[in-house]
Parts: structure tokens; sequence; C-alpha cells
């Protein structure tokens, strides 16, 4: 059970119940239950953020100019949609030489909802980590103007620092707002051997939730280099790290996890 955010039940021999901070999926095909049955363990789904996209009326007043951009940097789906939803509202039309940079190649392949998707436009880093993505920025990034459309209340510093670094022409408009959900009786009427975050907002959830949170054995899975970072920043040991090589996903990286566990005992 877990008090003020405090586990105190936590065995660390065994794995029974894990916390995906996500909506559940849609289908039952969803490789999450197989990996819930092959170990025979519980899986929870708890979205720990919502988002709220901004309305045009609201984003006029960042006076940016979507058309003006040539280059469009994407870190989650989350900003896809709402980058379109807002070219949509205001009546946006995208050029077809727009190009776009992406986190990971799950991200990248996500743009085909909204666009003929073309290999020359649409780039990806080739392990989910900031670096990776700048190298391939880099090597097309002459006379692009960037957009880097990110939460109001949440944005990579380091991709900001690096396009300043790299004199590189962008803009960072605010398109959604990210808002933490009340996990509290969540949280507290479980008792979870494992927590799996994908945004850093979902680690400052947990806290808006918990501010004395105490780790107390409670292993922690973090999605992608910005969540990893959160996590350590919040002063948690990160047991769990996706992408990865050969562990493209969470669910490859609880896989692996739980496998060296049932192995130890």
């Amino acid at each position: 059970m877990v008090k003020n955010g405090v586990n105190t039940e936590i065995n660390l021999s065994t794995i029974k119940k894990i916390l995906i901070t996500q909506p559940k999926p849609d289908t039952d095909k969803s490789p999450y239950f197989e990996l819930a049955k092959k170990f025979n363990v519980d899986l929870d789904f708890h979205p720990f953020i919502r988002l709220e996209g901004i309305p045009a009326k609201e984003f006029r007043k960042q006076k940016i100019e979507i058309s003006n951009y040539t280059a469009v940097i994407f870190t989650s789906r989350n900003a896809i949609d709402h980058f379109f939803r807002m070219c949509d509202e205001m009546k946006v039309i995208i050029s077809q030489d727009t190009k776009y940079f992406c986190i990971t190649e799950a991200v990248a392949l996500y743009l085909q909802k909204f666009i003929l998707y073309r290999k020359r436009k649409v780039f990806y880093g080739v392990d989910g980590t900031n670096k990776s993505m700048f190298d391939v920025i880099n090597k097309h990034k002459e006379n692009e103007k960037f957009l880097y459309p990110c939460s109001e209340n949440q944005q990579d510093n380091e991709i900001v620092n690096w396009l300043k670094t790299h004199n590189c022409g962008f803009a960072t408009p605010f398109m959604y707002r990210t808002i933490s959900n009340d996990v509290k009786e969540v949280i507290g009427q479980n008792s979870y051997d494992i927590i799996c975050f994908f945004t850093p907002s979902g680690v400052k959830s947990l806290f808006d939730n918990f501010p004395a949170f105490n780790q107390n054995g409670t292993r922690i899975g973090a999605f992608g280099n910005n969540t990893s970072k959160a996590v350590e920043q919040a002063g948690l040991t990160l047991d769990i790290v996706a992408p990865q090589p050969k562990m493209p996903s969470m669910v490859a990286a609880l896989e692996q996890y739980l496998s060296a566990v049932s192995k130890k005992k």
C-alpha cells in the first residue's frame, strides 16, 4: 500500500503489479496483455496527464506565422496532433516541401495520419535520443527555419539550446498545455512494483499528487531520453529504460527486465 506516496509493501524478489501511466490499449491484441500473461503479472493503465489544446485565438497572441517555417521538430505524437489541429483551425496550408524531424521512428510513422509520407522529407534519430535527432538535423539544417511545437508548460531546453548554439532560425510555439490528473486514489489503493512513465509531465504529475513521494524499492521505467532525465532529476532511481538497441518499446524493455528477474528467483 502507498501512504503519502511511499510504497510500504514492496517485495524486491517478485514483481506482481505494474502501472502503465497511459490509457489502456483499445485492443486486446496489445503486446502489453501478452506480456502480462507470459509473466503472470497484473497490469494497470491510468494516464497521469491530460492535454488541453490551446485555441487558435489564444495561439495568435504568440505572433508566430506557421507558414514562414520550412521544418518542424516533433518529440511526441501529441505534438503532431496539436500541430495539425492548429493548422486546420487557422486554415494554414503546409507546403509539401516541409521537412519533419522526429525523435523516434514511431513518432515519424505517426505523420502518415496527416501527410503523404516520403523519406526525403521525414527524418528521425536512430535510438530515441536528442543527440541522434540532432545528428540528423545537422545534416539538413542549412537554409531551414524550424518550428518546435510543444506544451505551454513543458519544453525540452536541450533542444532549444542546441538550436541556439547552431545558429538555427526557430520558434517554439505553444499549441497545447499539459494538466496533471488526480491519481492519488489509483496509487494510494495499490502497491505497484513497477511504474512506467512516458513523458516528463507524467513524472511531474506523480509529485503533484505526492510531493513527498519516496521510491522505497518501487522500480521505475521511462520511455524516451527526456523522460529518463526527468526521472533522474526528480531524485528517483531509474531501473528500466527504453528505447534501446533491441528494445524499441516499453513492452520490450519490460520483457527483458522481467526475464532477468525471473532468472534470479
